[in-house]
């Protein structure tokens, strides 16, 4: 076994490999950036060196820095995490050269199911069913165009090398086409440094279905059952789950022994995933073999009680599987929600900044997961992918799955930056995804327009006004007992509030009980006990014999408090206040109509317009790229270019000026 090994990557993967391998007794190796320097990865690992600019293509994807890394630490194996390297077949073979064992697949065999194009062509030969397409890399926009109408709208328009949504399109006619080619391209040539690109049909209402495989040395493969992926957004996944909703046991054993029979023909040595696409009538096509760990592998984990990255290390060691096909267990069910900076309120658009506040929920039972790379304190770079943590629960059942998730998503702390946690709790509450009747379109049939707090119908507002109610009540009884006032001139704190939500005045009563208050509202009585204190985040309590938790913020006077993925702001005032307030004007919002300005921070990769140039409405304005993607901005309505602000290649923060008009 490794006594040493070196992680080639960053953030929650880096920190899961190192885990795993202090517990096999290995020491490890980080890899950092400039921009990574006081990054979890590294404080976990029992060394760390540095390798470059912040930047990935000037550090994490620099092999030569990686492999030096190696021969200064005397590390023996490296491992990839997913991203950056892990399915590149140079760096498997230079490593390889160097002496240094890849804990991955064989670079023969990256090569071979890394590419899509050529690993399409070998699941044909496999006798795995394939999806109709155009299987040559495509030389112009015109020429997709053209291949595209010979397969047939909609299309899906890929990069070869993609991955994690990047280079990656869906077109229905010929202008998405010849638009969707070029950004395709593009991020393919950022993301993966390989730009070939090609078009397959795009089949209606597909699930998104992926099989865990595990190969080893001695020729010995099975698969861990499957991943339910098709809850998924701009491409990317958001939850996933194990097993599937969909599956049938008769299914589910022949997309497996399909996806055996691949990783064999490439003699697969390692965990890699066989990515199918599933219709209605539960006829599957293959997509495309990782061949790598992914991100959502812990689900795979849970219900099947083994670790793939102590597999995946052993595998690299030369030792064989230490079980059979027969021996593999399916025991409850898992999901994983993606936690990811960005803000859902707004389109979705990319956050980063510091961590004020990181607490992720409680562990300890073990049906509850967090894996992460940050920490309380750290920064969320514009640099890299926006994940900040992946939760995962399990239970026997998957209702029971969803209950714990919507529980632990209640729990889940995160301030300073804008975060997706409200998404993932209303679609945990959405009932077609309770159903398990859903395709990959779910979210953009379901969310045409976005999403806001106010689409998530919830059924008790009530026990949001009642715990606004004990909040404040509390708030009062504490500044009651503030020592130093002047004695028989006390504070007083009434028992009737009002509570303001949404312009609309609820009148409620909260009295004192054991370690709580009883509030009375609209005829109704709750009684709501809970030893939480003030600034706390998190309140766990108990309302007319139920558990609850629920998350606050205070802004100034009033409350924001988030349930079930319900966002609620409110006032508690005196009856008197409550008056006054309703005479109080309200301030004007300034005139921004006039400015194109940045909705997040980004580099400004393209300004599409100039100065004095007439515009209309749909037409670019500018590109920004964040995160490792590429966002387009586009005239709202016809105008006028008066300035150009803002330079492309400039880092660009919220709100700021990109072009003025007249």
């Amino acid at each position: 076994m490794f006594k040493k090994i070196l992680i080639a990557n960053r953030g929650e993967i880096a920190c899961r490999v190192i885990k795993t391998a202090r517990k096999m007794g290995i020491a490890t190796v980080a890899v950092y950036s400039e921009a990574d320097r006081d990054a979890r990865h590294v404080e976990m690992a029992d060394e760390a060196v540095c390798i470059g600019p912040a930047p990935s293509k000037e550090s994490y994807l620099v092999m030569d820095r990686i492999i030096a890394a190696c021969k200064e630490t005397g590390a023996e194996a490296v491992h990839p995490g997913y991203g950056f390297l892990s399915e590149n077949e140079e760096f498997a073979r230079r490593l390889e050269e160097a002496g240094v064992v890849f804990i991955g697949p064989k670079h023969y065999s990256i090569a071979r199911m890394g590419d899509k194009i050529e690993s399409k062509k070998l699941a044909m030969e496999a006798g795995v069913n394939t999806i109709p397409g155009y299987n040559e890399a495509i030389s112009g926009p015109d020429e997709a165009v053209e291949i595209a109408r010979k397969i047939g709208y909609p299309v899906m328009i890929k990069a070869s090398a993609g991955g994690g949504g990047k280079g990656l399109r869906v077109a229905y006619n010929d202008k998405e086409a010849h638009e969707g080619f070029a950004s395709c391209v593009n991020e393919a040539r950022n993301s993966f440094g390989d730009d070939r690109v090609f078009i397959e049909k795009f089949v209606v209402e597909p699930r998104h279905i992926e099989i865990q495989v595990l190969g080893d040395a001695q020729g010995n493969t099975v698969y861990l059952w499957e991943r339910e992926c098709s809850i998924q957004r701009r491409h990317q996944k958001v939850i996933e789950e194990a097993p599937s909703p969909f599956l049938d046991d008769a299914t589910r054993k022949a997309m497996g022994e399909q996806a055996v029979a691949l990783a064999k023909a490439v003699n697969y040595q390692s965990a890699g995933t066989v990515e199918f696409v599933v219709g209605a009538d539960r006829s599957f096509y293959f997509l495309e073999m990782n061949t790598r760990l992914q991100v959502e592998h812990p689900v795979t984990e849970m219900i099947t009680g083994l670790d793939l990255v102590e597999l995946m290390i052993r595998v690299a060691a030369g030792e064989p599987l230490p079980f059979a096909q027969e021996d593999i267990r399916r025991d409850g069910w898992a999901m994983e929600c993606r936690i990811n900076a960005e803000d859902p309120f707004r389109g979705f658009l990319p956050s980063t900044g510091r961590l004020v506040k990181f607490q992720p929920p409680d562990e300890s039972e073990g049906d509850v997961r967090v894996d992460t790379g940050v920490y309380e304190g750290g920064e969320i770079s514009m640099f890299y992918d926006s994940m900040i943590a992946k939760l995962v629960v399990h239970g026997a059942t998957r209702a029971q799955a969803i209950a714990r998730m919507r529980a632990a998503l209640n729990a889940f702390v995160i301030r300073g930056i804008s975060c997706n946690i409200p998404f993932q709790a209303a679609l945990m509450s959405h009932p077609r995804f309770i159903s398990g009747h859903f395709n990959t379109g779910f979210i953009a049939e379901e969310f045409p327009k976005g999403f806001d707090a106010t689409m998530v119908p919830y059924d008790h507002p009530a026990f949001l006004i009642s715990v606004a109610a004990f909040i404040h009540r509390r708030y009062m009884d504490r500044a009651a007992r503030v020592s130093g006032q002047l004695p028989g001139h006390e504070r007083k704190v009434g028992d009737d509030w009002v509570v303001l939500k949404d312009g609309v005045q609820h009148l409620v009563r909260a009295l004192p009980i054991d370690n709580g208050y009883l509030v009375h509202y609209e005829g109704e009585h709750y009684e709501i006990v809970s030893g939480w204190r003030l600034g706390e985040p998190i309140m766990h309590g108990v309302c007319n014999g139920e558990e609850f938790t629920l998350q606050l913020e205070r802004h100034g006077m009033a409350y924001r408090l988030f349930h079930w993925g319900s966002q609620v702001d409110v006032n508690v005032l005196t009856s008197r206040a409550a008056e006054l307030l309703a005479l109080m004007p309200a301030k004007a919002a300034p005139d921004l109509s006039r400015f194109l300005m940045s909705p997040m921070p980004g580099l400004l990769r393209e300004v599409a317009v100039a100065q004095g140039q007439e515009v209309k409405a749909g037409e670019k304005l500018a590109v920004i790229e964040a995160m490792k993607m590429e966002n387009i901005l586009r005239a709202d309505q016809d105008c006028k270019v008066k300035k150009i602000v803002a330079a492309a290649g400039e880092s660009l923060s919220v709100d700021q000026v990109i072009i003025e008009f007249e």
